[in-house]
Formats: C-alpha cells, structure tokens, sequence
C-alpha cells in the first residue's frame, strides 16, 4: 500500500483489524526485516492491525532531496501516522535506530498510546558518552562460518550466537534490505546530530504498558543506555538478554517472542480494563 505525504511516497503493509500497531524498522533495514520477526507472534492472536512501513530511505520509500535530518523523518512519520489511522489510539515498536524514531513519536502523540516496544533501542547518539560493550562471540558454530560468503564475512564481528538458522535469515530479510538502502540519504541522516529537541523531555512519563528490550553484548547500541531512559516508562518490562547483541531477536528467539507475547497482552488487557479516550 502507498500513502502520500506531500511529494513523499511512505510504502507499507497493512495486515489484520483491531488496534494499530505502527512498527519501524532499523537503520539500513526495511519493512522485511520486523515483518519477518513479528508477524509470527500474530498467527494465533487476533485483535492486531500491523502497520509496517518502509521508512524513508529504505526499501521502496524514495527520501526526497530535502528531506535531510532526524527531525524531518520524524516529521513524516507522524504524518504518516495521522493519514492511515486519523485521530485513533495505537500502539508503536521499534527496532535500533527504529526505536530512536518510536521514542519521537512518543513525545510527539504520549496521549494516543496505547503501548511501546523498544527492542535493541539506539539512545545514546553523542559517541563521546557512548559505553558499548566491545563485539563477543559467545556461541561460534563452524557450520556458520563455513557457511559464509566472502561478502559475508562481516557478520563473524557482528553475531554474538552464531547458528545457521540466523544466517539463514539474515540472508532472507536482512542483507536484500541492506542493498536497497539509499545509501546517499543515509550519509545526510548521519551528517547531523540526532532530534533538536530532547526526545525524552517528557512533561509527564509514557503511562502505557512498555517493554525495552537490550542485548548484553550489543556493540552497536550497548545495554547501559537503555536503562537511563526507564523513568519515562513506568509500565515498561526492562530486559537485558545474555548471549545476544544487536541481532537479539534472531539470536535469543524464543525468550523475545515470549517477551514481545507479554507485552502484547499487557497492552490488550489494559485497553480493555481502562476508558480509552482520546
């Protein structure tokens, strides 16, 4: 489906009925990648409408030539958000610099929400105050390594639990979205520093049910960060997953799906027990 947005094209899926789930995907990623992650958790739940989109940049969304910083990109999103889905209540995930994006529209629609999954969140931007841990590999798997194309060989300083079921899927979902990206918006993207405003500056803390979810070993995005924005989120399930880094949700699958699982009915459980009014 297409939805436009001044002369911005925003490409996305719209699958199910019930509350909207708006879901962003990572930085270099697309739509693919948490389509591929998420929709499982779906295919015995009803009452969920999915919206993934592509954002711009990525996939098949077209970033036009203006649109250059982190506040324009959230700019579009939000307008995105009000097209498909006008004045409702929903619910946001985001992943990596997804969830960087989500925490945006956090402060942008706090009153609309009805639930935030953060999972492998970006939040520290300023690399001077960043404390990654340094790259791991807990769990090597020969058959991985062997496995690899010289093209791939990057992945060995990027999984913390290798397995071929990973590889397998990092080839299906991952590595095509990482070709498509535009390459030339994502180095203005990155040119600037992060929103111009504080994102977590709320005037009051997130009240909807939440889960924040970090990887132990993850050298793109640590774990530490994650935990100096919890105040925000007072119903938020914060979890810090050993053995896993910034692929945690192919690297720890059954304990995300189970915690993705809870939140999922934390927030349908709360919907149904509060008056949702906007």
């Amino acid at each position: 489906m297409q939805c436009a947005i001044r002369d911005l094209t925003i490409h996305y899926d719209d699958i199910g009925d019930g509350t909207p789930l708006i879901i962003i995907h990572g930085r270099g990623a697309d739509r693919r990648s948490v389509m591929h992650t998420l929709e499982p958790l779906f295919a015995d739940r009803d009452g969920w409408r999915r919206l993934y989109l592509d954002v711009p940049g990525a996939g098949q969304t077209r970033a036009p030539d203006w649109l250059s910083t982190h506040n324009q990109l959230l700019d579009a999103i939000v307008d995105f958000i009000d097209a498909v889905i006008p004045g409702q209540r929903f619910a946001i995930a985001g992943v990596s610099y997804g969830a960087y994006l989500a925490r945006g529209v956090v402060y942008r629609r706090a009153a609309h929400l009805d639930g935030v999954m953060l999972v492998v969140p970006s939040v520290e931007r300023d690399p001077s105050r960043q404390r990654f841990p340094a790259q791991a590999t807990l769990k090597a798997d020969p058959d991985f390594e062997a496995a690899l194309q010289p093209d791939e060989r990057w992945l060995l300083n990027s999984v913390v639990a290798q397995s071929r079921p990973l590889l397998d899927e990092v080839r299906a979902v991952l590595l095509p979205a990482l070709t498509a990206a535009d390459s030339a918006f994502l180095q203005r993207l990155d040119s600037t520093p992060g929103f111009s405003f504080d994102v977590d500056g709320f005037d009051a803390p997130c009240s909807a049910p939440s889960l924040i979810l970090a990887g132990r070993q993850d050298s793109v995005c640590g774990f530490r960060e994650a935990w100096s924005i919890l105040d925000n989120y007072p119903r938020a399930t914060y979890a810090v997953l050993d053995c896993a880094g910034h692929m945690l949700t192919r690297e720890q699958p059954a304990l995300f799906r189970a915690l993705a699982r809870d939140w999922l009915d934390r927030v349908q459980d709360d919907a149904h027990d509060t008056d949702r009014k906007v």
